[in-house]
């Protein structure tokens, strides 16, 4: 019965120290040790997995030691990556490769620690980035407003916008659209008091850390500017001044073929088409100027070089506010300037628009 007891003690005891042996074990400041597995870390903190804990994050700088019993990947400062089991001594890590035997490196220095699986992750994730497929990274967002009246008077006023972009660190697409309506029904007949639809889609592509080209195609109708259809086929050469994660400022210029098709006016009865050749000069802004509020805008000057003296430009800033992560308050401003239009026409085209905006992915700027 004793030999019984004591067998079964002694297996329960060898258990136990196989699976420290086997486990990951982290020292901190205070003193305390943590074993179980090294999962991943950054410059701020360590996850390890405990088996009763579960998921623990530790601060890196409280850790003064760590002992590996499986193979971590150490990325360093100067973009090394170091692989083996690890041991800390007086501040260093030191690293049992396959290939290379024992490496030291400064705890300091280390900027990442993964293990196997999470290395793996990582890779596929940097390939992605590098190599990305038409259907990755896009992100968009669908702005309304909407103005409805009735009683004395009887009004309706709707716009809708889409913007959706797919960004990687070498190029850019950006497909967007815009459609206003609005009418009166306060006396008949009813009357149609604005119409316009706007739409393209533009690509940039980074040929430098500052440089990128791009090109575009835009499109329009607006039937109270008579204009049937605007479509535009351009491109050129643009500059990152500002890149950062919170602002982005470019400038950007070249050049567009824009052909225009209006509809049969008492002044042209079969209508009137222009085709002409433009230059483009323009600016684009995005921030983020809190957690919660962005402002977006956008300067495209036209001057034409087929009617030297005729230009148009647009201008459209936006300002949105957070209100949940894929909720947000949106107030627009839209500018389309023409300095020929048809006669008996006005040259400007205003809208002043407030409502929501629905996001989708991380919310382009």
């Amino acid at each position: 019965m004793r030999r019984g007891v004591l067998f079964v003690a002694m297996t329960a005891v060898l258990c136990v120290l196989a699976n420290s042996a086997q486990a990951d074990q982290l020292t901190l400041k205070n003193g305390d040790r943590i074993s179980g597995t090294i999962v991943k870390s950054d410059a701020k903190t360590l996850l390890i997995k405990t088996e009763f804990a579960g998921d623990v994050n530790v601060q890196w700088d409280a850790v003064i030691s760590i002992v590996s019993s499986q193979p971590l990947h150490l990325e360093l400062k100067d973009g090394q990556t170091i692989v083996g089991t690890v041991a800390s001594t007086d501040g260093k890590l030191d690293v049992t490769t396959k290939t290379a035997g024992e490496v030291n490196a400064p705890k300091d220095a280390v900027v990442a620690v993964r293990n196997d699986d999470e290395q793996k992750a990582h890779d596929a994730e940097v390939d992605r980035l590098r190599n990305p497929r038409l259907t990755d990274f896009w992100s968009g967002m669908l702005d309304t407003g909407l103005n409805v009246t009735r009683g004395n008077s009887a009004t309706l006023a709707y716009n809708l916008s889409a913007k959706a972009v797919r960004a990687t660190t070498r190029d850019k697409i950006t497909a967007y659209a815009l459609a206003v309506y609005a009418s009166d029904d306060t006396t008949p007949p009813s009357r149609t008091t604005a119409h316009a639809i706007r739409g393209g889609l533009r690509g940039d592509l980074n040929i430098s850390e500052k440089l990128f080209v791009f090109g575009f195609t835009d499109f329009e109708y607006d039937e109270f500017q008579n204009l049937d259809l605007r479509n535009v086929l351009g491109g050129g050469l643009g500059y990152h001044v500002i890149k950062t994660k919170n602002m982005v400022f470019d400038v950007f210029g070249g050049g567009d073929y824009d052909q225009e098709y209006f509809a049969a006016n008492p002044t042209f009865p079969t209508g009137l088409t222009r085709k002409t050749g433009e230059i483009v000069l323009g600016e684009e802004f995005d921030t983020k100027l809190n957690s919660r509020m962005t402002l977006s805008e956008k300067f495209s000057l036209y001057p034409n070089v087929s009617n030297t003296g005729d230009y148009r430009f647009q201008f459209d800033t936006i300002a949105a506010t957070k209100l949940k992560s894929w909720l947000s308050w949106q107030v627009t401003y839209s500018d389309r300037y023409l300095s020929t239009p048809l006669p008996g026409f006005k040259k400007n085209d205003v809208l002043l628009s407030t409502g929501l905006r629905l996001t989708f992915g991380t919310n382009p700027q």
